[in-house]
C-alpha cells in the first residue's frame, strides 16, 4: 500500500510540474490578432467619359471596430484624357503583426465622340468552323473596342467571347489584339496574343460598317478553325 501511495505521489508531482511548465511556456503567448477590412462604395468597374473628372464613389476601412479610412493608401494610374482601362487599387494599413487588406476599382475611360471605340456585343449568329463543321455562339457576348491613340483599336477579344465567355474560361483565354480600319472600313490585323494558350491569329480579315456600328470579320487561329464573328455597338 505504502508503495501505491508513493507512486501515486511522484504522478501527480508529475503532472503539476509538466501543467506548470506548460504555463510558463505560453505565458504572454496567447493573443487576439485583428485584421483591417476594406469595403468600396458604388460599383468595382466604373464607366468615365474622356476629359471628364472622376469622382471617386468612397470606401471605408475598419479595423477591431474601428474606422482607419483615413489610413487607407489609394493608388492608380488613372487618366481621363486618354481612353483606356485603368485600375484604382486601395491598400489598408496593416496591423502590428503586418497583415493588411487591399481592394481594386476598374475605371474604363471612354471617348462618347469616337465612332467605334465603345462595348459591343457579339451576334448569337456568329459562329466557329472547325474541320468543316459550323457552331453557333447560341448567344450574345460583350466585347470592348478601345481607341490606342495611334490610329488603331484595342480589342478585348477577337473571338468574341467565344472561349472566356462561352466557354467560360474566363479572360485569360481573349484573343486581345489591335486593328486598324482604312476610311472604306476594312480591317487591318496588326497584333494578336491569347495569353492561356500563348499563341496569335494566323490570318485576319473583316470590315467595320459605321453607319451600322457593326464589325463582321473572319479571325482564323489554328489551321481549319475560323470564327466568323459579327459584333454590334451597343
Amino acid at each position: 500500500m505504502r508503495k501505491h501511495i508513493f507512486n501515486l505521489v511522484i504522478a501527480l508531482a508529475a503532472v503539476f510540474t509538466l501543467a506548470s511548465c506548460g504555463d510558463k511556456d505560453s505565458e504572454g503567448l496567447t493573443r487576439i490578432t485583428y485584421y483591417p477590412t476594406i469595403e468600396l462604395e458604388g460599383s468595382t468597374t466604373m464607366q468615365v467619359q474622356k476629359g471628364e473628372a472622376y469622382v471617386e464613389p468612397g470606401y471605408k476601412s475598419m479595423m477591431n471596430g474601428e474606422d482607419v479610412t483615413d489610413k487607407v493608401t489609394v493608388s492608380s494610374n488613372l487618366d481621363t484624357s486618354k481612353s483606356g482601362v485603368y485600375t484604382i487599387t486601395y491598400n489598408t494599413m496593416k496591423n502590428d503583426d503586418g497583415y493588411g487588406a487591399s481592394a481594386s476599382r476598374t475605371v474604363i475611360v471612354l471617348d462618347a465622340n469616337d465612332p467605334v471605340e465603345g462595348f459591343y456585343l457579339t451576334s448569337a449568329d456568329s459562329y466557329r468552323e472547325s474541320s468543316g463543321a459550323q457552331v453557333a455562339y447560341g448567344n450574345s457576348y460583350e466585347t470592348l473596342v478601345i481607341n490606342n491613340g495611334d490610329g488603331t483599336y484595342n480589342f478585348e477579344d477577337f473571338f468574341g467571347g467565344w472561349y472566356s465567355q462561352r466557354a467560360g474560361y474566363g479572360s485569360t483565354y481573349n484573343m486581345t489584339g489591335s486593328a486598324s480600319i482604312a476610311a472604306d472600313g476594312t480591317m487591318t490585323l496588326v497584333s494578336s496574343s491569347i495569353a492561356g494558350w500563348g499563341d496569335s491569329l494566323v490570318s485576319f480579315e473583316g470590315k467595320f460598317d459605321a453607319s451600322a456600328k457593326t464589325f463582321k470579320f473572319m479571325a482564323e487561329y489554328v489551321q481549319g478553325m475560323k470564327f466568323y464573328v459579327t459584333m454590334t455597338k451597343e
